[in-house]
């Protein structure tokens, strides 16, 4: 089921209700808007990567991927009954937190006809109580998400654009560990941006220290970068 906060970016990119969930090529977009394709991801950029691939071949197209900033979590008993409670959650994303999604999306991005749209919202959770407590019930479900407000976006077109996720100040040649210092992020997701940035071949492997993987920008002409 859709979303508010689906429909509220579909709004967003497109205020044409008739350009909304159109067929191209056999897939449903989400929008069409100044003839490029739109398409809202709130999962996974995993899902989405075999049809975006198909769909660039002969089409511009801008992936929209909104992350959490902010979220306040608004739990009901039953569906439109009574708030029970509502708090805000501890968690809060910030562009570097792309790079846990990127990961499933290097195959494709950068292209010359895609550009990635990160957005940093503010929204509501919505849940309803269930009263089960099993290993893959967490005792709610959620039954809508709606977006408070855009904070920030961030559009990502070619790799300059990328590397510019990491600070000015991290040394060459650079490690996993220096980038999580640098940046102040968990070991585990810069892990994760080093791969997304060899991979798109933003940075390239140049030797160890010890067990120590380290890497330095690749140098590009300005016609590549």
């Amino acid at each position: 089921m859709e979303t508010t906060l689906h429909r509220q970016l579909k709004g967003v990119y497109c205020a044409d209700p008739e350009q909304h969930e159109v067929v191209v090529d056999g897939y449903r977009i989400d929008a069409i808007a100044d003839g490029r394709l739109v398409e809202i991801q709130q999962a996974g950029l995993a899902a989405i990567r075999p049809k975006i691939a198909i769909l660039l071949k002969t089409h511009n197209v801008t992936v929209v991927k909104p992350l959490v900033a902010r979220k306040v979590l608004i739990k009901r008993a039953r569906k439109g009954g009574k708030v029970q409670s509502q708090r805000t959650s501890p968690k809060h994303a910030t562009f570097f937190d792309l790079f846990d999604e990127l990961v499933n999306f290097v195959t494709v991005f950068p292209h010359r006809r895609l550009s990635l749209h990160v957005l940093l919202t503010e929204q509501e959770e919505h849940r309803v109580v269930t009263g089960k407590r099993r290993r893959r019930d967490k005792g709610y479900r959620v039954e809508d998400r709606i977006l408070v407000g855009i904070i920030d976006t961030l559009k990502l077109r070619s790799r300059s654009d990328l590397r510019s996720l990491l600070p000015v100040d991290l040394p060459q040649p650079f490690s996993t560990a220096d980038i999580a210092q640098h940046v102040g992020v968990p070991r585990w997701l810069a892990q994760k941006a080093a791969y997304c940035l060899r991979m798109t071949e933003t940075a390239q492997l140049v030797g160890k220290e010890g067990n120590t993987l380290l890497y330095q920008w690749k140098q590009r002409s300005k016609r590549a970068a």
